[in-house]
């Protein structure tokens, strides 16, 4: 099982932030707002679910900090919009 580890503005997989095999980044705007910049799964783990499983991971964290989420990358929007679930956690 890949272990999903919180970098300083990330969740990732891997043996560091610097070098992971899988990545979502966020910076923070404000208080309450962080704006998700990039996602990026190495060629080994794609297909695998991989994005899904660093998103469900974010999410949870930005619920558990009473923070919203403003996607800039592609694969969260997509994703968040998609998904009902998602939807309290949308700026």
């Amino acid at each position: 099982m890949l272990e999903i580890k919180k970098g300083t503005k990330s969740f990732y997989i891997g043996d560091s932030e610097e070098n992971p095999l899988a990545i979502m980044t966020y910076i923070f705007s404000g208080e309450n707002l962080i704006i998700v910049d990039h996602t990026y799964v190495s060629d080994e783990l794609k297909g695998q679910g991989i994005g899904k499983l660093l998103l469900k991971e974010l999410v949870d964290w930005v619920r558990k900090e009473n923070k919203k989420i403003i996607p800039q990358c592609s694969y969260v929007k997509a994703q968040l919009e998609k998904n009902k679930e998602y939807h309290d956690i949308l700026n």
